[in-house]
């Protein structure tokens, strides 16, 4: 997989600043994320709320300050143009997780490429798990809980009958401040004619 970086030797120079994990995520706030939260609540209650997003940089740790990171990656969002994805069917990651997922079908290509751009610096690793853009509906704590939910979601999103796409034009880098408990940190546009737009 491709880490983006410019340069090898910079990747290590940066020391990890602390053990907290940051991500960067895509918040959908349509009827299909509409769709999502509502089914994470009926399929793992016990969850604190997460809002529904496509993942960006799954969770790491920094390599480097939260503040020089943020710059970084606001200078690569400004190189990438919005576009809009579509979703596909839903499935799951077992046996590797006991997690629940509605697949990227229309453009996933940029999701990933998307991806590998921003994984630089001080906010690249190389990830456990090769990257595949999803929509997460629920994580389990199990995979008998996790084929329950799966046959559940599944017959749900068959007869959703509202938009599938999902337009990507801003992101926004997270912070895990306690297990499954995150806080934005800052808005990402994508693009320069949207970041002109929103000054």
């Amino acid at each position: 997989m491709s880490l983006g970086r410019r340069k090898g030797s910079r990747y290590n120079c940066f020391p990890i600043m602390s053990g907290l994990r940051y991500a960067l995520v895509a918040y959908i706030r349509n009827p299909v994320g509409e769709f999502v939260e509502k089914l994470r609540r009926e399929l793992h209650p016990e969850l604190p709320h997460l809002a529904a997003h496509l993942t960006i940089l799954p969770p790491r740790l920094l390599r480097g300050s939260e503040d020089t990171v943020i710059q970084d990656l606001a200078e690569a969002c400004r190189e990438a143009e919005p576009f809009d994805v579509g979703l596909g069917e839903v499935e799951t990651f077992i046996p590797v997780t006991p997690t629940v997922f509605i697949r990227v079908a229309h453009a996933a290509v940029r999701m990933q490429e998307l991806h590998d751009r921003l994984n630089r610096e001080g906010v690249g690793c190389c990830e456990d798990l090769p990257y595949i853009p999803h929509l997460t509906i629920a994580k389990m704590g199990t995979e008998e809980l996790a084929w329950k939910a799966f046959e559940t979601a599944r017959r749900r999103w068959a007869k959703y009958s509202d938009t599938r796409h999902i337009p990507i034009e801003e992101l926004t880098f997270v912070r895990e401040n306690e297990p499954n408990r995150w806080v934005d940190l800052a808005p990402l546009p994508l693009g320069r004619k949207v970041a002109s737009r929103q000054k």
